[in-house]
């Protein structure tokens, strides 16, 4: 049996939660696929509500659909980007994950139910402040390792 030549943890690369570093155009195009995938896999979640009645139940409620997936697009948009905008200086696990998860539950719920503007805000503020706190345990995570190493905390 092969045994790692260090058995500390903390010498390990964990891929989950790794310093996401790298030029301004490659946070973009995460930013971007990210919100993308999210709205793309919440509009394929809400087909059967959204789509022709002879195709599956009938629509929740009647409406068009552009401006929710554009708020969703736009709310995914800032979600991502502040996901990763930590990810680029600390370990943030799985920020995709969360990011994707939040805004495909956000237009799956806006496509099937068709909330008015203040309740799409309010989801909207639920979803903000749960990436804050994901990325606030993840920044004091970072804080607590450097402190525990003796480096100075630099932001």
């Amino acid at each position: 049996m092969d045994l790692p030549e260090s058995s500390d943890p903390a010498d390990s690369p964990d891929e989950d939660a790794s310093v996401r570093p790298g030029p301004l155009w490659r946070h973009a195009l995460w930013v971007a696929g990210v919100t993308a995938a999210g709205v793309a896999l919440g509009w394929a979640g809400a087909l059967f509500r959204i789509g022709p009645e002879e195709y599956g139940m009938p629509p929740a409620a009647p409406g068009a659909l552009w401006p929710y997936l554009t708020a969703w697009t736009v709310i995914g948009l800032v979600l991502a980007a502040l996901l990763r905008s930590v990810a680029a200086r600390v370990p943030v696990y799985y920020p995709e994950k969360a990011a994707i998860g939040l805004v495909l539950i956000g237009t799956r719920l806006s496509l099937g139910w068709r909330p008015e503007p203040l309740e799409v805000a309010g989801l909207a503020a639920a979803a903000l402040l749960l990436v804050a706190v994901w990325c606030a345990v993840a920044l004091r995570g970072a804080a607590v390792v450097r402190r525990s190493e003796g480096t100075p905390d630099v932001a």
